[in-house]
């Protein structure tokens, strides 16, 4: 790819990401989704493949079609109310609409139908953007509209993802499709306490993105898309694959992990809400989660096949230490600790 037009879609990722979360009026949050999506499109189509420009297509589409939605969500509150701004929204139909047009962008159940292809379609890097810096900007519009939204289709979407996540990532054998629905089942957790603690949801969204970012990192310094892949690299980069190891269980939500501190947040602000069905549900379908996330970790250290013939030119190929992963897996394993910090905070 075009150095420049790297740089210029990298730029304007940027400037459609600030766009969108430090507006008020809802033209100009739209116009930073459109700019958004407008210049991630060439980074998913960069590789020249036939599956590639089928991912583009397909989220193109799609984020098209959640644009047009908030657009007339927006609208048809403006023309009811008189209000633009994005913290009126109080219309019915309009906090519908847009309920559906996030949901759409973020990939939440029933709307994840577009993430794992996506990001199956993509390299590496992009698919990272795609689950990460690309949902920074939906995340930031439904805390701003939190107070307007419905309570109980909000918490049907999240168990549903949290569910449908867990499930669908049991059979997958393709890295990349683990990881996205992955992030449906981060992205319900999200959901299901953006209306009681929109503060704990901008936390748990961090944390994610601290521990995911750590994964594809890793998964990219050792060149590995699938598990048959992952199963060799242990002997070329022994320590990096043990840190990994400890990132997909801090992914996990086990303690003593980072990972540990957003559920047990989410679970004991669910409790206080007198919700407590919903938290023991959504404890109990991170346990679907817990089982790919374990059999990655599996693969990852314990687990050196018979024979490694096919792969010899991963075998010989020496990698080089990387500071940025050490310092991120130090962080999405360690931060713990902070936990009675942030709890004290009201």
């Amino acid at each position: 790819m075009n150095p420049h037009a790297k740089l210029i879609s990298t730029l304007s990722l940027l400037l459609g990401t600030t766009i969108t979360i430090s507006s008020n009026h809802w033209v100009m949050a739209w116009t930073g989704l459109e700019i958004n999506t407008l210049a991630i499109i060439p980074l998913i189509s960069k590789p020249h493949h036939p599956r590639a420009i089928e991912a583009t297509v397909k989220y193109f589409l799609v984020q098209a079609t959640a644009s047009a939605l908030l657009l007339f969500a927006s609208m048809s509150n403006a023309w009811i109310t008189g209000q633009w701004d994005i913290t009126q929204l109080t219309h019915p139909t309009s906090c519908l609409l847009l309920t559906v047009a996030i949901a759409m962008k973020l990939g939440l159940v029933p709307f994840h139908f577009w993430f794992p292809e996506v990001l199956q379609g993509s390299p590496l890097i992009t698919a990272l953007l795609l689950s990460t810096v690309m949902k920074f900007p939906p995340i930031t519009i439904l805390f701003l509209t939190s107070h307007s939204l419905n309570p109980t289709l909000l918490t049907t979407l999240a168990i549903s993802s949290a569910a449908l996540g867990g499930w669908m990532g049991l059979n997958q054998t393709q890295i990349r499709k683990i990881l996205a629905f992955s992030s449906i089942s981060h992205m319900g957790w999200m959901a299901i306490i953006i209306i009681y603690s929109p503060n704990l949801t901008l936390l748990t969204f961090y944390l994610y993105i601290l521990m995911t970012t750590t994964v594809f990192l890793t998964f990219n310094t050792t060149k590995t898309l699938k598990l048959t892949t992952m199963m060799i690299s242990w002997t070329k980069t022994p320590m990096l694959n043990a840190t990994l190891m400890l990132t997909l269980l801090s992914l996990a939500g086990l303690p003593p992990l980072t990972g540990f501190l957003p559920k047990w947040l989410i679970i004991q602000e669910l409790t206080k809400q007198g919700m407590t069905v919903t938290a023991t549900t959504m404890a109990m379908l991170s346990l679907l989660g817990l089982f790919f996330y374990l059999r990655l970790a599996y693969y990852s250290t314990i687990t050196l096949p018979p024979n490694t013939a096919n792969h010899m030119k991963q075998w010989h190929t020496n990698k080089t230490t990387n500071t940025l992963i050490a310092l991120l897996t130090s962080l999405a394993t360690l931060l713990l600790p902070l936990s009675p910090m942030i709890l004290t905070i009201p």
